[in-house]
């Protein structure tokens, strides 16, 4: 998160309304670790990663529809190592991720 969090603390600043998404399961092999996150604003902005650019297109889509609703999605990604590298992927496994609508305090 402290990766990330100027460019967060800067969108907040500049009123951008933003999503998170943050790897809340992995399973087998797979690029980011639990934990890791990403940040994306209604505007199309993002910092981070979830998956070391594999499903990021996927989780970006989500968090604008997560924006959209206001409903936080729990989302699972994944593929076998042998699809993986098939598809010119470095690892396989499945990650869990979750996506919430960042909500700051008065």
């Amino acid at each position: 998160m402290r990766d990330i969090l100027p460019e967060i603390e800067r969108w907040i600043s500049e009123g951008e309304e933003i999503a998170l998404a943050t790897v809340v399961r992995a399973i087998g092999s797979s690029p980011r670790p639990v934990g890791a996150k990403m940040a994306v604003t209604r505007s199309g902005r993002m910092a981070g990663s979830v998956s070391g650019g594999c499903v990021e297109g996927a989780v970006f889509e989500v968090a604008l529809a997560v924006l959209e609703t206001g409903q936080p999605r729990l989302v699972r990604y994944g593929i076998s190592d042998e699809q993986a590298w098939d598809v010119g992927l470095s690892c396989g496994g499945t990650i869990d991720v979750f996506v919430e609508p960042l909500v700051r305090k008065a």
